[in-house]
C-alpha cells in the first residue's frame, strides 16, 4: 500500500512516501480500514520534530520544517520513546474492509471514524491512552487498523474530507469544554482560527456560551461566521481589550509568554482548560493570581469515553460542521505541512490517499 513513514524525529525530510508498505492485518478485536481522508494536526508535527521533549522550550514553528538539534527519547507526547518507522496521522475517515477475530463481520462496509485518544491498548485505565498515529500507526496510509471498540460508524451526509477533519480537533475541543463544564457563560478561545480553535468556537456556541475568539484580523470574519460573538486580535492586550475578571472560562491552545494575561481576565472562581502550547511551552505565572482568585486550571489530554461518543452524535445531528481550507494528495504531505505551519489557512487541511487498486 501507499503510506508515509516517519523515519525519526526531525524535519520534513523524515517523512518518506512509499508505495510498497505491507497492508496491516487486523488482530483480534481490531478492524481494517481503507482510509479515504486524513487531516493534519499540530500533534503530527509536534511528534515529528520531537517538540514534546522537555529539552525544547520554543514554539512549534521554530522547528516545524527542520526539526530540533537535540531531542531526547521523551520526544513523544506520552514521554515514551517512539518506535520508528511510524505511520502518523491522528485522524482517519474510511470504510471497514476486514475484521479480526471477535469482531462482527457485519461491520464490513461501515463508514467510520477512529477515536484519536485510544484506550483499548492500555486496558481502559484512567488517564492513560495512546494517540492514533503516535503510539501505534495511524491514518497517513491507504489502510489502517484500529480497535473495534474505538472505531465509530457515522451516519451522515458529510463528505469523507469533512469527516476526516473531526476526530482530533473536535474531540480535543469538546474534551476541554467537558473538563471545565462550560455552560451558557462567557468563554475566551485562543488560537480560534485553527482546527481545534474553530471547533471550540462551534462547540461552545452549541452549549449556549457567549464566545470571544482570539485570531488574526484577516480571519476574524470567518471565525465570527462559525459562531464567535466577538473577535479580538491575537496580539491584543487582553486586559485592555476585555477588562479584568471579564470572562468565566478560557480555552487555551497557544500558551507562550503572554499566558498570564489569560488568568487576569478570568473572573474569581473562573476556569481555564489548556490543550496546546504552539506559542511556546514556558510561561512565568504569579501563583498568587491562581490561589487568591480561586481559579481552576485543567490540563486536557485524556478523554473520557463520553466525549467522542457525544461528538459522533453532534455530527450525525449536524450540530457542528468543520471548515476545510484545502486538500492535498498524501504524496504531497511535505507541501501540506509547510502550508499548515504558515497558519494562513482557516480550519483544517486534509490529505487524500490514492485510490486502492481493485
Amino acid at each position: 500500500m501507499s503510506a508515509v513513514l516517519l523515519t525519526g524525529h526531525g524535519g520534513l525530510d523524515k517523512l518518506e512516501y512509499r508505495t510498497d508498505v505491507p497492508v496491516p492485518q487486523p488482530r483480534p478485536g481490531e478492524v481494517l480500514i481503507e482510509v479515504a481522508a486524513a487531516a493534519i494536526n499540530n500533534t503530527d508535527i509536534n511528534t515529528r520534530i520531537g517538540w514534546y521533549s522537555k529539552k525544547i522550550t520554543s514554539e512549534t514553528a521554530s522547528g516545524g520544517r527542520s526539526g530540533f538539534a537535540a531531542v531526547d527519547e521523551d520526544g513523544s507526547w506520552s514521554g515514551a520513546a517512539l518506535t520508528f518507522p511510524r505511520i502518523q496521522g491522528a485522524d482517519a475517515c474510511g470504510r471497514i474492509t476486514a475484521v479480526g477475530d471477535g469482531v462482527s463481520a457485519e461491520r464490513v462496509g461501515q463508514r467510520v471514524l477512529v477515536r484519536t485518544m485510544l484506550r483499548s491498548y492500555v486496558d481502559y485505565r484512567p488517564f492513560e491512552c495512546w494517540t492514533f498515529g503516535s503510539e501505534c500507526d495511524g491514518g497517513f496510509a491507504q489502510y489502517a487498523v484500529a480497535p473495534d471498540r474505538e472505531t465509530y460508524a457515522v451516519d451522515c451526509d458529510w463528505s469523507d474530507v469533512e469527516l476526516a477533519a473531526v476526530p482530533c480537533a473536535y474531540s480535543t475541543a469538546e474534551n476541554m469544554l467537558h473538563r471545565v463544564g462550560l455552560a451558557a457563560e462567557r468563554v475566551l478561545v485562543t488560537g480560534a482560527s485553527g482546527g481545534v480553535g474553530l471547533a471550540a468556537v462551534q462547540l461552545a456556541r452549541r452549549r449556549g456560551a457567549t464566545v470571544v475568539a482570539m485570531c488574526s484580523p484577516d480571519k476574524a470574519g470567518e471565525v465570527r461566521r462559525q459562531g464567535a460573538d466577538r473577535t479580538i486580535d491575537r496580539g491584543a492586550d487582553l486586559v485592555a481589550a476585555l477588562g479584568r475578571e471579564s470572562v468565566d472560562v478560557v480555552v487555551d491552545l497557544v500558551g507562550g509568554p503572554r499566558w498570564p494575561q489569560l488568568l487576569d481576565v478570568l473572573r474569581r472562581g473562573g476556569r481555564l482548560a489548556i490543550s496546546g502550547a504552539i506559542g511556546g511551552p514556558i510561561a512565568e505565572v504569579d501563583l498568587r493570581t491562581v490561589y487568591l482568585k480561586d481559579l481552576g486550571i485543567a490540563g486536557a489530554t485524556f478523554q473520557p469515553d463520553e466525549v467522542f461518543e457525544n461528538l459522533v452524535g453532534y455530527v450525525e445531528r449536524d450540530e457542528v460542521r468543520p471548515v476545510v481550507s484545502a486538500t492535498y494528495p498524501l504524496s504531497e504531505i511535505g507541501r501540506a505541512q509547510q502550508e499548515f505551519l504558515t497558519k494562513r489557512h482557516t480550519g483544517k487541511l486534509v490529505l487524500l490517499p490514492p485510490p486502492v487498486d481493485r
